[in-house]
């Protein structure tokens, strides 16, 4: 599957948005983009290109997890829901689940297209090799979602083959409920690491969209599967992930990170954020969310202890 491409504005890259001190001594600078909206979706604060599109990544699986329900995805259990929308670390609940979402499908883990990978949590990749086990494709942080794909399609009676392809039914829906969400048209469609379309859309679409499920009627899909997420958070990360913790920690708050320095957030009744750190650094991202939630009045002791990320010198922090 290659790229759809497309003649429009480009990503323009961010601003300054983190610094990164040593010894008192600014070294570096992590530049990127990041919008905050208010409850009524207006925007209230912001740096960078937050208007041209960039790739969400993971973060643009909770409209996926709406799209595969609205197909006829046959799940009932928001545990199953949250690991649909999931980019899981491999844990060993994570993988049983997932085994029984294909299981219940009588499929098993040779159906699914994410290429064979090691757990991205440390602690389960570990645990893993210890016991002589090595990459799989269950064990793949998106297995889950694809278990929900492989389960859709046999729901709707559409093939299980090229499932990931862009032009196979289940895929085209997918697309229709990530545009319908963002209130954009896709600008690219790529290959994300799993092997599935990745959809361009803008940050502001992206933080639109996670506004719209934590403020949508209960019984509705999407909050059905906002509600899983926030019901369930280790299963949409992992038991030390930081979209989990602050799904813990933040009363009412939906999170979802994606690769490449992106996440998206959401609070009902008080607004959203959507931001992407232009090198994909993971250090940069936790600050910078924390201190865009702060200017929609967000306060929580996990913000106060994600606000900063150390920087160690001798093993020991020095900045």
């Amino acid at each position: 599957m290659g790229t759809v491409h497309y003649v429009g504005k480009t990503y323009e890259g961010g601003a300054p948005l983190a610094e990164v001190v040593r010894s008192g001594f600014v070294e570096g600078f992590h530049r990127g983009s990041v919008v905050v909206l208010d409850a009524a979706g207006a925007p209230v604060a912001g740096a960078g290109d937050v208007t041209s599109p960039i790739f969400p990544r993971s973060s643009n699986k909770p409209m996926q997890a709406i799209g595969m329900l609205r197909a006829g995805l046959p799940l009932t259990d928001p545990a199953d829901l949250a690991l649909v929308s999931a980019s899981h670390a491999g844990e060993e609940f994570h993988i049983e689940r997932v085994t029984a979402l294909l299981r219940g499908g009588g499929l098993t883990g040779d159906a699914l297209h994410c290429p064979p990978d090691l757990p991205v949590g440390e602690a389960a990749r570990e645990a893993v090799l210890r016991a002589g086990g090595g990459p799989a494709r269950v064990l793949m942080n998106c297995s889950g979602k694809h278990a929900g794909m492989l389960r859709t399609c046999l729901a709707a009676g559409w093939p299980l083959d090229g499932y990931w392809r862009p032009e196979h039914p289940l895929q085209q829906r997918l697309t229709a409920t990530i545009e319908e969400f963002t209130g954009e048209r896709a600008a690219a469609v790529g290959v994300d690491g799993c092997g599935a379309p990745v959809l361009a859309v803008s940050l502001t679409g992206l933080a639109r969209a996670f506004l719209r499920l934590v403020d949508a009627e209960p019984g509705t899909v999407e909050r059905t599967v906002a509600d899983a997420m926030r019901t369930y958070p280790e299963l949409v990360g992992g038991t030390q992930a930081e979209d989990t913790r602050l799904m813990r920690g933040v009363p009412g708050l939906l999170a979802k990170i994606g690769a490449e320095g992106v996440i998206a957030a959401a609070v009902p009744g008080v607004g959203a954020v959507a931001l992407k750190i232009d090198d994909g650094a993971a250090r940069a991202r936790m600050p910078v969310l924390v201190s865009a939630l702060s200017r929609l009045g967000v306060d929580a002791p996990i913000l106060t202890e994600y606000a900063e990320t150390p920087v160690l010198g001798g093993g020991l922090p020095v900045g």
